[in-house]
């Protein structure tokens, strides 16, 4: 096992060995990073769902109110008057569908996040083998297949988000930056965390989410009270 740095031991001294409360622990992130740049705030929960049953799939997405903090490149995909539509929207790359598959065909893959207008998707589903791994295949559920493709562009630009539960049940998001005031972090929290809950499919048993981390880049995790990670829910059923 690697030695942990002498920077990474001294925040971990930080972390007591117990749940923390939202904004107690959105200070905390804070607190304890050291990198000597703007370190991504992340989140990862565990779920109690086997997502090897289609039933149990969990996947959505969300707009956090304070964006993410990151400049993402988006390419667009489409034609005729939506072309015109997806660059008046400010996507960075605008092509049509056989100019897509020519150039990313050809290695060109400088962008983040892909939309599509669903009459482009005969072409772009050659592009799955490309696409698909990296995470940047258009998908009608996540919203990024869609005649809307400028409102599309506009959500990603605003701070979108997509989660999926990996096969050992969890899921990561991103929620910011460290350099985010610390209300800034749990408005961002309690949106992705809201949304998770929102996803929860109807096959699932028991407790749903088990456990809630988060955590910096480069810094040791800290782990989110359930108690208050329920009152989110109960927050947006009132």
């Amino acid at each position: 096992m690697p030695k942990r740095g002498k920077k990474y031991r001294a925040a971990i001294e930080k972390v007591e060995k117990r749940p923390y409360g939202i904004e107690e622990a959105m200070a905390k992130v804070k607190e304890i990073a050291w990198a000597n740049f703007d370190e991504t705030v992340e989140v990862a929960l565990l779920l109690g769902v086997d997502p090897r049953h289609a039933d149990q799939m969990v996947r959505g997405t969300v707009v956090l109110p304070h964006g993410t903090g990151q400049t993402l490149r988006v390419l667009a995909i489409a034609g005729g008057e939506k072309y015109q539509e997806a660059e008046q929207a400010g996507a960075d790359i605008v092509m049509t569908g056989e100019e897509a598959v020519e150039k990313i065909s050809g290695g060109f893959l400088e962008f983040d996040a892909v939309v599509a207008t669903p009459d482009v998707m005969r072409f772009i589903g050659r592009l799955g083998k490309i696409l698909g791994p990296r995470g940047l295949m258009p998908n009608p559920k996540t919203g990024t297949v869609t005649m809307e493709i400028g409102k599309a562009i506009q959500e990603i630009k605003a701070g979108k988000v997509e989660f999926r539960v990996n096969k050992t049940s969890i899921i990561h998001g991103i929620i910011g930056k460290e350099s985010f005031p610390p209300e800034k972090l749990v408005d961002n929290f309690k949106a992705f965390v809201g949304a998770v809950q929102r996803a929860k499919p109807a096959a699932a048993k028991g407790r749903y989410i088990r456990t809630v981390h988060v955590a910096t880049s480069m810094s040791p995790s800290i782990e989110i009270d359930l108690a208050e990670v329920d009152r989110i829910q109960q927050a947006e059923r009132a």
